[in-house]
């Protein structure tokens, strides 16, 4: 599905620990307009509970989740 998925902002979370990928999260998502998609990369693989968490309790939509080798990818659609 993410192969259809168009990110207009992507970014790279890579090597941060729990907690800095939902703070980084928290703020790139402000700076998209409403209906936009976020990519967001991360290596934390505490991120696979918390990006869910933290979109259901601030109304946005994960689209997408990819776990690859060594990154998680998500794409989060900005709702409100």
């Amino acid at each position: 599905m993410s192969e259809n998925i168009k990110a207009d902002k992507v970014l790279d979370l890579k090597g941060l620990p729990c907690p800095m990928p939902i703070v980084k999260i928290s703020k790139g998502i402000k700076e998209v307009e409403i209906n936009q998609v976020i990519q967001a990369i991360t290596t934390d693989p505490g991120s696979l509970t918390d990006f869910p968490a933290w979109a259901r309790t601030n109304g946005h939509e994960i689209l997408d989740t990819i776990q690859g080798d060594d990154t998680i990818t998500f794409y989060i659609k900005r709702v409100k």
